[in-house]
């Protein structure tokens, strides 16, 4: 199990880009959350098995078709027992 924070930055607000991470954390059995922020960029907290989160950590980096992804950086964090994914 792993858990990481993921804060992604460039075009990602208004692109469905929560909706699609969530649609992918739900098919990947990924629970944590997901939110916009101020500086127009989006948080994520993602936990669930390492393999499934580096995946997860990988669709990141393009998001949804109309996301244009100019950063990501994430850090792993302690897991927390979360039980699903929220936006």
């Amino acid at each position: 199990m792993k858990r990481l924070t993921i804060r992604v930055r460039g075009r990602v607000q208004n692109v469905w880009f929560r909706r699609s991470a969530k649609d992918l954390a739900d098919e990947l059995d990924i629970c944590g959350w997901a939110r916009n922020d101020p500086d127009e960029s989006v948080t994520i907290e993602a936990e669930g098995d390492a393999g499934a989160v580096s995946r997860f950590l990988t669709w990141c980096e393009s998001g949804p078709i109309d996301a244009r992804v100019e950063e990501v950086e994430h850090m792993e964090i302690p897991i927390q027992g979360d039980l699903d994914f929220r936006v």
